[in-house]
């Protein structure tokens, strides 16, 4: 699979301050990668250095097969950036805004490619209207297809469904996964943490340096693990005893007439868990399994961090 994104102990300092601390990672095509961390973590300082905007203090990084310090040039032409505020012309019509940031782009067939995204992202029809009498979900859409214009190979995007109401929120996801297959990277910083978790294949938590990197189910078991809850007519202590002495189980405890247990794998274990409960004679009356968020996950990260 074709890396788009590297860095090895990638670092930025502002003075005293570190605002990136040794941060490697690698991104391949056709990945939607999340990017997590409170305020100023440096979410925002690691893709300016990604998009060759500022130079970093230590540390190396290649965007699309060019190397940052050396080929920003080549890079700046194949990343897309939609920040949190985007900037666009207020007195222009939605078609002379793509139009002009086109031709800054170089794109070869300006009027064709501006009429895909405005039709790509349902704002054809309003195409003639100036932008400053848009929706704050209309600017956002047209903020999207500006970045796309020159069809970059790695896109990045800060906040993209900020502010939204649910339905274009709805929209802008499904584009994103729709991009997904055209074999771009799509870089993700937010802080709908809900997103993140439907969106992205894997998940960064940093705070200046990496907490964690992995897909939002491996977090949940590495901190969590699994946990399933047996709802009982009856609970005994020995059913947890029992239950607590297969290798498989973590822990066992009685709630109320509930059995929580956090296991290895419910799916493959879940079957022998019921039919011992059922051979000591207990009365299974449902099976769930308590799932953590995201949300969960993030903010024991954090707070681990900071303690």
């Amino acid at each position: 699979m074709t890396e788009m994104v590297f860095t090895h102990n990638l670092s930025k300092q502002f003075g005293e301050l570190t605002a990136v601390d040794r941060l490697s990672l690698s991104i391949p095509a056709g990945e939607v990668f999340g990017v997590l961390g409170p305020n100023g973590a440096g979410k925002t300082t690691t893709i300016r250095m990604l998009s060759a905007l500022i130079a970093p203090t230590s540390g190396q990084a290649r965007i699309a097969g060019f190397t940052v310090g050396e080929q920003d040039r080549n890079i700046r032409k194949n990343v897309g950036i939609l920040t949190e505020s985007p900037g666009l012309y207020d007195r222009l019509s939605a078609e002379r805004n793509l139009g002009f940031f086109a031709q800054l782009y170089e794109v070869e067939q300006v009027s064709a490619q501006v009429e895909r995204y405005l039709r790509m992202l349902g704002l054809w029809e309003r195409r003639h209207e100036a932008v400053g009498t848009f929706s704050k979900g209309m600017r956002q859409k047209l903020a999207i297809a500006r970045a796309l214009l020159h069809e970059p190979q790695v896109l990045f995007l800060d906040e993209p469904t900020s502010g939204l109401d649910p339905e274009a929120a709805l929209l802008v996801r499904e584009f994103v996964a729709e991009l997904r297959q055209d074999g771009r990277a799509i870089i993700i910083c937010t802080h709908n943490l809900d997103e993140a978790d439907r969106l992205c294949d894997r998940i960064a938590v940093f705070k200046a340096r990496l907490l964690a990197l992995d897909t939002p189910a491996a977090l949940r078991r590495q901190l969590y693990g699994r946990t399933v809850v047996f709802h009982l007519a009856q609970v005994e202590p020995r059913f947890a005893q029992a239950v607590q002495a297969k290798d498989f189980v973590q822990s066992a405890e009685v709630m109320d007439n509930k059995l929580v247990v956090t296991l290895d794998d419910p799916d493959v274990h879940n079957p022998a868990l019921v039919r011992a409960l059922v051979e000591l004679g207990a009365e299974v009356r449902f099976v769930g399994e308590v799932r953590r968020t995201l949300e969960d996950v993030y903010l024991r990260l954090v707070r681990n961090d900071d303690e």
